[in-house]
């Protein structure tokens, strides 16, 4: 049979958001779980813990299996002599052997709109492998300087990889500071 007639197949999912607070301690093992399996055990409870109390974006397959997770966070950046609202986005992640179906993509969809309705602007730090999909959805890399406000006051960052920025025109003649936690400040 030529390639164009042939069946496609396609797995049904389904799209929830859901606060911290409203997901079960199951919910929140399962989202934790994927994590390790898809940073193949390069991501650490510090971490997790960067995408805890903020709103998660989980795809499940017909069956309730977890596939694809994201969440996005409140933190601040100073910009410019403003203090910004930012949705960080945290802990997304694909199955292994579910990538490249688009489940990334609806993830992103579902924590942008959050950002879009609830802050000024959206950051990440983006892994190799996942900064393709945040380019496609319009993130951009962030060309000026970085830092944080950190416990010894304003503290730059020259050493640190750029993070991605989307939903905001910001002037990278100024620095981006955002504010101070534990492990990865970005």
């Amino acid at each position: 049979m030529p390639p164009e007639y042939r069946e496609r197949v396609t797995t049904v999912t389904t799209l929830r958001t859901a606060h911290t607070a409203d997901l079960t301690p199951t919910e929140l093992a399962a989202a934790r779980a994927l994590m390790d399996r898809a940073f193949d055990g390069d991501f650490s409870d510090e971490d997790w813990d960067h995408g805890l109390g903020g709103v998660h974006a989980l795809v499940h397959d017909a069956e309730g299996e977890l596939l694809a997770h994201g969440s996005v966070v409140q933190r601040r950046v100073l910009h410019n002599g403003r203090s910004l609202r930012v949705g960080y986005v945290e802990a997304v992640a694909t199955r292994p052997d579910s990538q490249r179906q688009g489940l990334g993509g609806q993830v992103m969809g579902a924590l942008e709109d959050v950002v879009e309705r609830a802050y000024d602007l959206g950051v990440l730090s983006p892994s190799e492998e996942g900064e393709k999909l945040y380019r496609a959805h319009g993130w951009q890399t962030w060309t000026g300087l970085v830092g944080t406000l950190g416990p010894r006051g304003v503290e730059e960052m020259p050493d640190e990889d750029a993070p991605m920025i989307w939903g905001a025109d910001l002037d990278p003649a100024h620095a981006l500071l955002i504010d101070w936690r534990d492990g990865d400040v970005f």
